[in-house]
Formats: structure tokens, C-alpha cells, sequence
């Protein structure tokens, strides 16, 4: 298909599957760069787009209602919105996207931008006891807020992710007794290593949690009737517990997709650096792009031979979105590389947790500032000598200049001299779980191109 030069061969009709955060930035942006056609959006959710981030901190505590977390729409879009059915399958050669309930969209352009789903417990008559929850969604945060209302004797956290850390976090607030079981060595050390995890361990145990590390929920048990009543673990040890929250990570949405001429696969669907879809062969689709936590794409940054990126972050959603928005109403000499710097943010038990750049790839870290007894510090991340990441505790207005080092690829360990510097200023092993070792949830990891 020929790139677009003029209005002759400008899209008439362009469908977004996807109604959340990318979704509504890729339509607002189109509208935005002058998008006049037909435009459609599908999304498996009966809402209309709404903010993620605060189902599992906000609503649980709350501070802030579920029905007030619906994103602004910025401008008029005049859209088809198909809600509350998620889309089937997609024909390419018809170029229409087929739902579930057997309606069709027809499009010029596509944009991919089914995002993610929680990863189930993989027993299904256990995971229905009441009780059981996870938190991804409107409706699983409204479940949680329930049961958390209820005051329940102990609330159990399956997975030490962001999401796991983030929940127990505001039972604790509460004043619920949780245990929180973490498959690896430390809580985050899936997204932030073990050597900096340990601190996060340390401050979760100061925070009343029942930190269990290197331990496995093994079964759900049920009181009988229906509810839950507590747990096996693979010490052998059991936990009472009448909530159980399942954090163990995420699953792309991409099954609707396999039967498409696609490079798509469990791990999401791959694009080149201007968010176009690569088919199967590795050829770029030229009238389907993709935007979100669904998508892999090169990063100039992060180019090692053997990765593609896929960033499952609030700010990348929205980028990402409006890079492939721009590029599809643009000739390809306009088109702009989607470079997304990636970061995140978080808060827990009493922390503001800040992150530039990528510390998954990262082989060493050191801690350059700290104080407060190491309740405030900043850790930067290493490659092969160049600096990849940093990560702050209570000290994120260190983090721009962090960034220009990241973006520099600068040497590691940095050499800073800053005045609370450490004594022992030594990177250790940033302790990632090696290629393919299970991890319960990493906030964003490296891919592999091959499997």
C-alpha cells in the first residue's frame, strides 16, 4: 500500500480496538491533527476510557470513588464508540475487525491497542470462592473495596509485583493484617532487582506486612460453603486468610489476533519505531499500527541486538498512541519515531517510588545518594558499563538529571560526588531472575525476538 501524499489516498475510516488510556489519546490526537472520516472505538468494557493507576491505591483506600477515575476527553471525536463486546478476530484482506457478537467495523486504518488482563489463578473452581479478586479492572476494584469495607481478619497478596506491593500497601493503611507471598527472593524484584528489592523487604516488614519471599501459594482453600478461608504454601505452611488478592502479573490481549497475518504472539504484537505493524514475515503492514502495554518495538536507546520493548506504563500508553495517531494521517516523511524515554511511579508504605529508563536490562546497580537511614536514596542502573536506569525512594527531584545520563548512555558507575553519597560506593548485582525464570510481575521487561 502506497504511503499517503494527498486526500486521494487519506483514510475515510479508522478503527481503534481498544477504549482505554491509548485508545483515547490515539483518537483525541487524530481529531486533533485534522482526522475528519469515520471513527470507531471497541472496547471489551462497558465504561468509557478511565485511569488505571488509581484501582490499586486510590479506590481500595477510599480516597477516591470508582465512578470518579473516567478520563477527560479533550476534544469533540464524534466516534463510534462499541462497548461492553471485545473484538474476535481481525480480516485483514477485508480490513475489518469482527466482534464478538457478530458486528463488524470497517477500516482504512487500525489501530491495535487491546492492552492487557490480570493473569488468572490458574484453578478456576478456587479463584470463584468468594473472596478471591484480583485488581485490574473497574469492576475488580470495586469487588476489593467491598471486601477490604467488610474488615476482614487477613488479607492475603499472591504475587510481590507493583500491583501485590501496591495492595498491601494500602491494607496496611486499613489497619488489615496481610501476608503478602512472593515467589522470588524480594518484593519488586522482578522491576527492580533483588539488591534494591531487599530494601523494599525490609521497609515492607517494617510496614506490618508478612513478607513471605521464596514461597509459593499452592492452593486456595475453601470453608464449604463457597468462601474463602485461607491457604497452602510451598513451605509447607498454611495462612488464614477471608480475601485473597491475585497479583501475579498480566496477559496481553492478543488471542484475537492469532489468526492474522500478524508477527503476534502471547509475548504482544511487534512494530518497527513508528508503531506500524509487522506481519508474520516481518514485513511492515502498512495501514495497521499498534500503541500500549500490547505493543514490542525497537527503542533506539535499548537496541540490543536481541530485544524489543514492551513497556506496560501509563506515559508510554499515552506517547505511544500519539505517535502512531500522527503517523497514520502523515506521509512516511513525516513520520515520527516513537522514543519514549520509559518510566513509571509508584507509591508504598510511605514512599514515592520514581523510575527513568530501563532497569530490567540493567546487569549492576549502585546506590550514588542516600539518607535518612536509606529512607531517601536514588540507585543507578548498569549495563556492560553504561548507565540504563535510576530509580528513586523519596528523592524523585534528582530524577531529571538521572535522565540525561540515561540518555547519554554515561558511564557506570556514574561518577558524581555527591554530598550524600555513601561511604561504600560499590555496584552490586542488580539481581534480575535470569531469561526465562519465572517472575510473578516486572512493570516492564525486555522481549525476545525469537522464542
Amino acid at each position: 500500500m502506497a504511503n499517503r501524499i494527498d486526500e486521494v489516498t487519506a483514510p475515510r475510516r479508522i478503527v481503534i480496538v481498544g477504549a482505554s488510556l491509548a485508545g483515547l489519546r490515539a483518537a483525541e490526537t487524530l481529531r486533533l491533527e485534522g482526522f475528519s472520516g469515520q471513527l470507531t472505538l471497541i472496547g471489551d468494557e462497558p465504561y468509557p476510557p478511565y485511569d488505571r493507576p488509581p484501582l490499586s491505591k486510590q479506590v481500595l483506600s477510599g480516597w477516591l470513588p470508582v465512578d470518579h477515575i473516567t478520563l477527560p476527553v479533550q476534544v469533540k471525536l464524534d466516534a463510534r464508540w462499541l462497548l461492553g463486546v471485545p473484538a474476535k478476530r481481525l480480516d485483514m484482506l477485508k480490513r475489518q475487525v469482527v466482534l464478538a457478537d457478530g458486528q463488524t467495523a470497517d477500516f482504512d486504518y487500525l489501530l491495535i491497542a487491546t492492552g492487557t488482563r490480570a493473569r488468572p489463578w490458574p484453578d478456576a473452581d478456587e479463584a470463584a470462592l468468594e473472596g478471591v479478586c484480583s485488581v485490574r479492572n473497574r469492576d475488580d476494584a470495586s469487588k476489593l473495596y467491598k471486601l477490604l469495607s467488610q474488615k476482614p481478619q487477613r488479607v492475603l497478596v499472591v504475587g510481590g509485583g507493583f500491583i501485590g506491593s501496591e495492595v498491601a500497601s494500602v491494607c496496611r493503611d486499613l489497619g488489615l493484617e496481610v501476608t503478602l507471598a512472593e515467589r522470588g527472593p524480594a518484593p519488586l524484584g522482578g522491576a527492580l532487582g533483588t539488591t534494591i528489592g531487599s530494601i523494599v523487604a525490609r521497609e515492607q516488614r517494617k510496614y506490618g506486612v508478612d513478607l513471605r519471599v521464596n514461597t509459593v501459594v499452592t492452593a486456595l482453600e475453601g470453608n464449604g460453603q463457597g468462601r474463602l478461608r485461607g491457604a497452602q504454601l510451598s513451605d509447607g505452611s498454611t495462612v488464614e486468610a477471608d480475601v485473597a488478592v491475585i497479583a501475579l502479573g498480566a496477559l496481553r490481549n492478543v488471542e484475537w489476533l492469532f489468526k492474522a497475518n500478524l508477527s503476534a504472539d502471547e509475548r504482544g504484537v511487534v512494530c518497527d519505531t513508528y508503531c506500524r505493524a509487522l506481519d508474520n514475515k516481518g514485513d511492515v503492514v502498512e495501514n495497521i499500527f499498534v500503541a500500549g502495554d500490547i505493543a514490542r518495538w525497537p527503542h533506539p536507546l535499548f537496541h540490543y541486538e536481541e530485544e524489543l520493548l514492551a513497556v506496560e506504563h501509563w506515559g508510554n500508553a499515552i506517547d505511544q498512541a500519539e505517535t502512531a495517531a500522527h503517523n497514520m494521517l502523515n506521509p512516511s516523511f513525516d513520520y515520527r519515531p516513537h522514543t519514549h524515554m520509559p518510566n513509571f511511579w509508584s507509591s508504598m508504605f510511605g514512599a514515592s517510588i520514581k523510575s527513568v529508563g530501563l532497569p530490567t536490562v540493567a546487569d549492576q546497580v549502585v546506590i550514588t545518594q542516600a539518607s535518612f537511614g536509606m529512607r531517601r536514596f536514588t540507585a543507578v542502573y548498569g549495563r556492560q558499563g553504561k548507565v540504563v536506569a535510576a530509580v528513586s525512594f523519596n528523592a524523585g527531584q534528582m530524577l531529571p538529571s538521572y535522565q540525561t545520563l540515561v540518555e547519554q548512555s554515561a558511564p557506570f558507575p556514574p561518577d558524581l560526588h555527591a554530598s550524600d553519597q555513601p561511604q561504600t560506593f560499590a555496584p552490586q548485582s542488580a539481581g534480575f531472575p535470569h531469561a526465562g525464570h519465572p517472575k510473578y510481575d516486572t512493570g516492564a521487561e525486555p522481549n525476545m525476538v525469537t522464542p
